[in-house]
């Protein structure tokens, strides 16, 4: 792998940022936001180059389950850090950028599985939305999970600690639904752009993902909903958006990781 030691690099960078959030989360140093954006720039640059190396196999498009988490991840955080410029969800990188290092070890460990993609224009938007979508409800489940954790807290009259680090509840939860509402757009844009696009979306190897993608976007229509007209927050939002994160990942690497890791099948 030429791409390796850049790989290093960005795993350092990843975990360094990580642990950098983290220790502020704690209150164990002051916030450094630059000094994480630093650290999360210099390891996108860094993955950016094994996202590439991985992705260029002579012409072809490797979609394999390594490739695919890899370039997740780094979508995640290049969206994490251009979002935190104009909202407060710096605090997700605590979670993010360490799973970013993960994938890009485990790249390294599983199946490539690089074929011939044969993409046409329409297959590449629904490609792109998916990811983009899948990117955005990463960034609000890790927001959902820390705005739980500071509900807990306020319930226990907890005010130091991760309630002193992270800003109001209410600027969190406004920010989740903020996210939420981003994520359905292009969930929404990825089935249509499916529906509109593919031969068939309920075929033996997409029926997994179409139905559990469709079961993602009710349970996030259902949470706006239910925020718009009954006033749900708190905890109830936080499950629900977890809920619909965890069928979304199901869908788009569950049968990756089985086809490709299990059964070694590409």
């Amino acid at each position: 792998m030429q791409a390796f030691p850049f790989a290093i690099l960005a795993m350092v960078f990843y975990v360094a940022g990580g642990v950098c959030q983290g220790l502020t989360l704690n209150r164990r140093v002051p916030p450094h936001p630059i000094l994480v954006r630093a650290l999360g720039v210099l390891a996108v640059a860094c993955h950016t180059v094994v996202v590439t190396s991985a992705l260029a196999d002579l012409g072809e498009l490797s979609l394999g389950i390594s490739a695919s988490t890899s370039l997740v991840s780094w979508l995640v955080a290049i969206l994490l850090l251009l979002t935190s410029l104009f909202k407060p969800v710096l605090s997700v990188a605590v979670v993010l950028f360490p799973i970013a290092a993960a994938t890009i070890l485990l790249a390294t460990e599983l199946p490539v599985g690089s074929h011939r993609a044969g993409l046409t224009p329409g297959i590449m938007v629904h490609i792109l939305t998916s990811i983009m979508a899948f990117a955005v409800f990463a960034i609000a489940a890790v927001q959902a999970f820390l705005m739980a954790r500071q509900n807990q807290a306020l319930r226990h009259h907890h005010t130091r600690g991760l309630v002193q680090s992270l800003p109001p509840l209410t600027t969190m939860e406004r920010v989740l639904f903020e996210l939420i509402w981003v994520g359905m757009a292009l969930l929404t844009a990825a089935i249509v752009s499916g529906i509109a696009f593919l031969d068939n979306l309920f075929a033996q190897h997409l029926v997994h993902k179409t139905v559990l993608s469709f079961a993602a976007w009710v349970i996030f229509a259902t949470l706006l909903a239910g925020r718009h007209f009954l006033g749900w927050r708190g905890n109830r939002a936080a499950r629900w958006t977890l809920g619909g994160c965890a069928l979304l990942l199901l869908a788009y690497f569950g049968s990756k990781f089985a086809l490709e890791v299990v059964f070694n099948r590409v």
